[in-house]
C-alpha cells in the first residue's frame, strides 16, 4: 500500500524479526503517513536521492527484541533509520540541521546510519550515538 509517491505501508513496517506481528493499528498508519510526507520532503532536500529506510515502525515485540526502550518513536510510527546512498549519516544529519524541515530528532547513530524522527510539536534536537554514548551533535 502506497504511503505517499515513494514509501509503501510495506517500506516502514518490514522486520527482520518475522515471527513478530508488526501490524500499526489505525492511529500508528495514521503516524506512518505522515512520516512518509516528511521523508518526501527529506528527499527533496537531499536532491531526490533514494532513502533506504533500515526500520521505521516497531511493534512493542520488534522493539523489545531490538533492545530499543518503550517510550522509543520507533513505537508511535514517527521515526526511521535510513540510510542515504552516496551521502554519509554525518552528511545526512547536516543537511536536515541546516534545513528548515520540522523534524523532532535527527541522530547520528554509530556513523552507520541517520535517525529521523517527528513530532506534533517538533523539538529540532541533534544528536550522535556512539560507542561513547549519547551527545548533542555540534
Amino acid at each position: 500500500m502506497n504511503l505517499t509517491k515513494h514509501f509503501t505501508l510495506e517500506e516502514l513496517t518490514v522486520t527482520s524479526h518475522r515471527q513478530f506481528d508488526n501490524t500499526p493499528n489505525d492511529a500508528e498508519t495514521a503516524n506512518l503517513v505522515l512520516l512518509a510526507e516528511f521523508l518526501e520532503q527529506v528527499k527533496t532536500l537531499l536532491d531526490g536521492k533514494p532513502i533506504m529506510v533500515n526500520s521505521a515502525f516497531r511493534s512493542k515485540q520488534v522493539n523489545d527484541s531490538v533492545g530499543s526502550k518503550d517510550t522509543s518513536q520507533h513505537r508511535l510510527g514517527y521515526a526511521a533509520d535510513i540510510r542515504v546512498p552516496g551521502m554519509t549519516p554525518d552528511a545526512v544529519v547536516r543537511a536536515l540541521v541546516a534545513s528548515d524541515l520540522p523534524y523532532d530528532q535527527v541522530i547520528r547513530e554509530f556513523d552507520a546510519w541517520t535517525h529521523v524522527s517527528i513530532s506534533p510539536s517538533p523539538r529540532r534536537q541533534a544528536l550522535i550515538i556512539d560507542k561513547q554514548g549519547v551527545r548533542s551533535y555540534a
